[in-house]
């Protein structure tokens, strides 16, 4: 359903969207992915907004969420860009997304957006690639996205929301380079970075190939996974990140 689609074609999102739909064993995974999202937002008054909404369903899980896409999409409320969000200061209690922000080509920008945007207590959560001695080789070999973590910059040029990217970012700046997030965003404390999925995601065949294994297989999987829970920083080809904006200013 995907071939021959260019993938900055708002056409191709709401058709990786219907995809999602279909595929059972994929529409399990991001029915996790969202429940581990929905929980980990904190509680309180303010607005929840998604970055990147087109394909997903994250709305279903966060009543009053406020989904956006940088193109127009039927499902999303906005459009919007993240390193420049149209928000007032203080006015939203969380951000989210999923496989999005290895897409925003300046991290540093839209960190700086968070950190104006969010409410003292209020996060930043989401899922990404993350890299681990497993996630290195399928990424480099299997996946149609750019993944570079020697890459020394926060930044990507592309003219492509979709197709310019790199998959590392998430890892570079949450883990690699976590001294410098910490020394440039004192605003932020990086609460978690829990590594997820080191197969159910390859196996279905993510939204651009078929699946192998049919969904009646999911537990099974999901177990497999659970059972591997310390070794997953050399497992995980995902991982859940949670940056908490800090109730006070830190002094530098």
């Amino acid at each position: 359903m995907t071939r021959g689609l260019d993938l900055d074609d708002p056409a191709t999102t709401q058709r990786r969207r219907a995809i999602i739909n279909q595929k059972r064993f994929l529409k399990l995974i991001y029915e996790e992915w969202y429940t581990l999202i929905a929980d980990r937002i904190p509680a309180g008054p303010g607005a929840v907004l998604e970055l990147g909404s087109g394909a997903g369903f994250l709305r279903e899980k966060i009543p009053g969420l406020i989904t956006s896409e940088l193109v127009s999409c039927s499902n999303c409320l906005a459009v919007l860009d993240g390193q420049v969000l149209p928000f007032r200061d203080g006015s939203l209690r969380a951000i989210v997304m999923t496989n999005v922000l290895h897409h925003i080509p300046s991290t540093s920008a839209f960190i700086r957006e968070a950190a104006r945007c969010l409410m003292p207590g209020g996060a930043i959560v989401a899922i990404e690639p993350w890299v681990s001695n497993w996630s290195r080789m399928v990424y480099r070999n299997l996946h149609h996205e750019f993944f570079d973590p020697e890459k020394a910059s926060w930044e990507f040029s592309g003219k492509g929301p979709l197709s310019a990217s790199n998959g590392a970012l998430p890892w570079i700046v949450f883990q690699r380079d976590r001294e410098r997030f910490e020394a440039d965003f004192p605003e932020f404390r990086l609460r978690a970075t829990e590594g997820l999925m080191p197969f159910r995601y390859l196996i279905c065949g993510g939204i651009s190939m078929r699946g192998f294994m049919p969904a009646f297989t999911f537990p099974f999987w999901r177990s497999l996974e659970r059972s591997m829970q310390r070794w997953m920083p050399r497992w995980a080809m995902f991982a859940l990140i949670v940056v908490e904006r800090r109730h006070h200013a830190v002094p530098y």
